[in-house]
């Protein structure tokens, strides 16, 4: 029995050792990259480059719809990953009506976009046409990285609009707890203008590497495990997917840029809880919807200290924390996004409202 169990494993691993082969091979060359986004929507309102997006849902138990705001730092796919591995998709199967707000890629004529742009001018707009589509007075707003920092602002600043709730997902609200460029943003060792390009915006490449520096031994680890799961169809379509998404960043607009260097990096001025916007200052303390805030463990982007502060400038009394195991990509796109985050998501909506 013994001598066959060693034969079997031998068999086992000889035949993984084949599609790691075959996979190998089509990795390297680029071969069968899984398609992303494909859920059906539609763009039901559009400014500048910024564009309201429905996925109508066929099993719609909820009349408040749900609008996500995704962050300027990156395209929104990620939400929408690929068939079976989709943050939209998992929602809709639930019933919840979504809408999703991509600010798109920006060029030469939006280096002057400010935070104003988006909170004063794009969001307003993009929640009325949600109200419009949907019927519904009432929206909840969910806002995801960057823009969640956007969504809390706007919720703030307009908190007549007609919110229903707030949640924010991997938000950062503390950035004096940050590493790498970021940190040598804060110091005052590197400058916006150090890297802004011909188009007055903060390329891809340095975005990229922003990111990187954040965690500049991933690469390492993530390619070792690659490796030990070569063999595997689906795993291997899951981190093309990822990595395609990951390597695909977006240039940041220089006006924003240089504004969040001063007001978050260098003045800290979110987790004060005001915020000069507009000629005016923007206070969470004006915020009373109820509000989920959802961390993940293992972000190394935005830590879990890094989130906690806005749960104690609200006025809101109505509060819950949740705390994913998973990482900053990992909360909307993973076994953990589907086995945590999206129940206690969808258990905290059910909850707070019809």
């Amino acid at each position: 029995m013994e001598a066959q169990g060693l034969v079997s494993g031998v068999r086992k691993e000889a035949a993984r050792n084949l599609f790691r082969a075959r996979n190998g091979i089509k990795f390297a060359a680029g071969i069968g990259r899984p398609q992303v986004g494909l859920t059906p929507k539609d763009a039901i309102w559009e400014r500048g480059k910024a564009t309201l997006y429905h996925y109508p849902s066929e099993s719609r138990t909820r009349t408040t719809p749900l609008v996500i705001v995704f962050s300027i730092l990156g395209k929104s796919y990620i939400l929408d990953l690929r068939p079976g591995a989709s943050f939209v998709e998992w929602l809709m199967d639930a019933g919840i009506d979504v809408y999703l707000v991509d600010f798109g890629v920006p060029d030469g004529a939006d280096s002057t976009n400010t935070l104003e742009t988006y909170v004063d001018r794009y969001l307003p707009q993009a929640i009325q046409a949600a109200q419009r589509d949907s019927g519904s007075e009432r929206v909840d707003v969910l806002g995801y990285c960057f823009g969640g920092v956007l969504a809390t602002l706007l919720v703030a600043a307009y908190p007549r609009l007609g919110f229903n709730g707030l949640i924010t997902m991997a938000v950062p609200f503390d950035f004096g707890k940050t590493e790498g460029v970021v940190q040598a943003m804060q110091r005052g060792r590197l400058e916006i203008d150090d890297v802004i390009d011909e188009t007055g915006n903060v390329p891809p490449a340095a975005v990229h590497r922003m990111f990187r520096s954040l965690k500049p031994t991933s690469g390492i680890s993530t390619y070792s495990m690659l490796w030990e799961r070569l063999w595997s169809d689906e795993f291997v379509e899951s981190f093309q997917a990822m990595s395609q998404w990951a390597a695909d960043q977006i240039p940041f607009p220089g006006a924003c840029a240089r504004q969040c260097l001063d007001l978050m990096l260098r003045r800290n001025l979110l987790v004060s809880g005001e915020v000069p916007l507009g000629g005016r200052r923007v206070r969470f303390a004006d915020i009373d919807v109820p509000l989920l805030t959802i961390a993940a463990e293992h972000d190394h982007i935005v830590s879990v200290d890094a989130m906690r502060p806005l749960t104690e400038l609200v006025s809101s009394t109505d509060v819950t924390e949740l705390t994913v195991p998973a990482g900053h990509v990992g909360l909307v796109a993973s076994r953990q996004a589907v086995t945590t985050t999206i129940p206690g998501l969808l258990k905290w909506l059910n909850d707070h409202g019809s």
